[in-house]
């Protein structure tokens, strides 16, 4: 076995790289909690530089408070790290320490829980284990359902009480790749997967069932998710059946670029030449 001598060159460069790593490992630890919201069970440890008698490690208890020494009950129920050690300065400089330097940290993430509902594989409640994402919130939930839509609804209420509601494109996530549609999800948020519309296909296809459609879907589409037409299909005689405010409608010869509705059924009849 090759050992490098603590002395030589490739030592240093190896320990360096090392310590790198951890420097680099701790600052992105610490800047995945800085915007993490404080809620009850959540564990903080306190210090404040040049002071360890003040040093602390802390539960949040149920009303959003941690006790604190000089201090007493603090409130930082939905504060951030940086937020926390923001309070905990202005408090401590106001009559008990001369421009404190507070630090916060995260020591154990505590209880908290997200409902997903709708077209999930299994919907329900779910603890969350840090930040936590909608895509590990689905994830969480088993996936997408087969039927599931393109939307989900997110749900939260602010610091201030006020409902917020964020409506997410699912398509644009999971299939574009655009990551600002995986936002946070915080305690107590209620996320909806909607259902997708679904349309029927029949006759002369290949594969008469039905699939899933979005705002985008139109006929020929349709027709090609039930893997085409059969050699002996009336390509222009296709006709769709609808349901407008409760009344069955059939629309005749209809061009194949126009756009199919949730619930239409799709027929292709038979040419009889």
């Amino acid at each position: 076995m090759y050992l490098l001598k603590r002395s030589s060159p490739s030592f240093l460069v190896l320990l360096a790289l090392c310590l790198s790593c951890q420097l680099l490992l701790v600052s992105l630890v610490n800047a995945s909690s800085l915007d993490y919201f404080i809620g009850q069970n959540d564990v903080l440890k306190i210090t404040v530089y040049d002071h360890p008698d003040l040093e602390t490690k802390v539960r949040v208890n149920g009303n959003g408070e941690i006790l604190m020494p000089l201090l007493g009950h603090v409130d930082v129920d939905g504060l951030t790290i940086a937020e926390v050690s923001n309070k905990l300065s202005t408090l401590l400089a106001d009559g008990y320490i001369i421009n404190p330097q507070v630090n916060a940290f995260v020591e154990e993430y505590g209880s908290k829980k997200a409902v997903i509902l709708g077209m999930v594989v299994k919907p329900g409640l779910y603890e969350l284990t840090g930040q936590t994402t909608l895509l590990e919130l689905i994830s969480l939930a088993g996936g997408l359902a087969e039927d599931s839509g393109i939307t989900a609804t997110v749900k939260s209420t602010n610091s201030t009480g006020k409902t917020d509601i964020a409506i997410i494109d699912l398509r644009a996530l999971m299939e574009g790749g655009d990551i600002s549609q995986n936002i946070r999800i915080n305690n107590r948020d209620n996320v909806y997967v909607s259902k997708a519309g679904m349309c029927f296909v029949t006759g002369e296809v290949k594969n008469p069932d039905t699939y899933k459609i979005d705002e985008d879907t139109t006929v020929i589409k349709a027709i090609t998710l039930a893997a085409g037409f059969t050699g002996k299909a009336a390509k222009g005689s296709v006709r769709i059946i609808r349901i407008v405010d409760g009344v069955k409608i059939v629309l005749k010869n209809v061009d194949l670029d126009s756009a199919v509705s949730p619930d239409d059924v799709i027929v292709v009849p038979e040419s009889f030449f």
